[in-house]
């Protein structure tokens, strides 16, 4: 057992398991139906087989993995998700999910509050930031069907690839050297006044980059555009944007409260397990394009049903819970989940700090929030990739306990040379290194983190 006050999820899981069976009494009790029942020894050999297999992992969970956006959920909000799978509501209506339908209502108030959107606006949660922008762009297709849909070359490729779904035609703008979106390439574009809708990323999933959001929408709204932000990576940062983060990128952050939609990933930042997402919508009248008949589903209530402003149809109860019982714990402000992030972001700076004085590593950029890119000093394309790759694949192997984890990102000449990097040219690409460092505990151990791959580095270029 853990001691008086000290966080531990047996102890959680056993009060929630508890308190709903309990619950679960007092409607009558019953015997499960007997093609339901299996022994308590076959189903322990399942589970037993199931955590065997699951050693096939990386430490996910861990800060020695700082490779791809992966870390494991709070325990509080796990706690909440399994209590609330018990009972299994639908968050599609109120119906089939009352307690949870005011839990999610209440969280996207706090998340729409925290960008500084009106009080009156559209959204729901998702299970994915894939199916939230799936949503805004297609949103931006029923609005301007024969305009195209403008992101930046470093935006997720969701973008490119949901365009494709809904038979949009989309652009790629340029980046510039800080990995932002160029504000003369997209004025460019919206010059042709062929650009309906501009995607603006804060916090791309490469770089971390913060797309010129505030600039972004002066000139959207110069020729017309709407604009929407993919945020699902950065959102959060919002909250420490003022104290935390440079001037320049806090200014973008303040814009989002004029974007026209928004989308956040609380599975990210947010403490969540997969899959959990979420969009916002400024414009009340777009609910007219969710316009549907379900002659099955909407009976008890009068008020509006999360499935009548959604493309999703079923969606986990348990995802609304588990978020709302985060939320408790960690408010939305600098001070509540906004102290997670502080760290993931002193983390990234103080890696860069290291990166500028070593002799055989250099940031391939300054980061913005908690990604970072580096590069061992190569002298060539082709020595760069390798010695990138060794790095990645070294670093993991040997006991478990000394691995760390870390991934690649793959660059072209011309992104190096923009950013002061000038290398033989002997391939088309290369591979350079990524660190995500979203786990708050990743700031005490960034010096064990560069004196590793600094140590990989040296032996490899020698």
């Amino acid at each position: 057992m853990a001691e008086k006050n000290e966080l531990h999820l047996p102890d959680l899981i056993q009060q929630v398991v508890g308190a709903i069976e309990e619950l679960k009494g007092t409607y009558g009790s019953f015997q499960p139906h007997e093609s339901l029942r299996k022994s308590q020894s076959d189903a322990s050999s399942v589970l037993k087989e199931l955590t065997d297999r699951l050693e096939n992992n990386f430490p996910y969970f861990h800060p020695h993995y700082a490779a791809q956006m992966l870390k494991a959920p709070h325990p509080v909000a796990v706690a909440a998700y399994l209590a609330t799978m018990m009972l299994n509501p639908n968050n599609h209506s109120i119906d089939a999910s009352p307690a949870t339908t005011e839990m999610e209502r209440d969280v996207l108030k706090q998340m729409a509050a925290m960008f500084e959107y009106p009080e009156e606006f559209l959204g729901h949660l998702t299970w994915s930031g894939t199916t939230a922008n799936l949503e805004a762009l297609w949103i931006a297709r029923e609005l301007e069907p024969t305009k195209r849909i403008a992101h930046s070359a470093d935006a997720h490729y969701t973008h490119s690839r949901m365009s494709e779904v809904l038979g949009t035609t989309n652009v790629s703008i340029p980046t510039e050297a800080d990995g932002r979106m160029s504000l003369d390439a997209l004025e460019k574009e919206l010059q042709t006044g062929s650009i309906g809708t501009v995607v603006a990323t804060l916090g791309t999933t490469g770089l971390g980059a913060v797309d010129p959001l505030a600039d972004i929408i002066a000139l959207a709204r110069q020729y017309g555009a709407r604009v929407h932000v993919d945020t699902a990576y950065g959102g959060f940062f919002t909250l420490i944007a003022a104290n935390h983060l440079s001037p320049e990128t806090a200014r973008h952050f303040t814009a989002l409260k004029d974007a026209d939609s928004i989308v956040v990933d609380p599975h990210k930042h947010g403490l969540q397990p997969y899959g959990s997402g979420a969009v916002f919508f400024k414009d009340l009248s777009i609910g007219k394009f969710y316009k549907h008949d379900s002659p099955y589903t909407y009976f008890i209530s009068d008020d509006l049903h999360f499935g009548e402003i959604q493309l999703e149809c079923s969606r986990a109860g348990a995802s609304a819970a588990a978020i709302w019982a985060t939320l408790k714990l960690f408010p939305l402000t600098e001070a509540g989940l906004g102290s997670v992030l502080i760290p993931t972001r002193n983390a990234a700076a103080s890696w860069h700090e290291h990166l500028l004085s070593s002799e055989v590593l250099m940031p391939y950029q300054k980061p913005e929030l908690d990604i970072i890119t580096y590069l061992p000093r190569a002298t060539s394309m082709s020595q760069l990739d390798h010695v990138s790759h060794e790095i990645l694949i070294q670093a993991g192997q040997g006991p478990k306990a000394d691995q760390i984890h870390l991934a690649t990102y793959v660059v072209q000449e011309d992104q190096l040379k923009q950013r002061g990097i000038n290398l033989t040219h002997d391939t088309k690409d290369a591979r350079i290194l990524r660190s995500v460092l979203m786990k708050p505990e990743h700031e005490a151990l960034v010096p064990t983190l560069h004196s590793k791959v600094e140590a990989l580095a040296t032996r490899l270029l020698s």
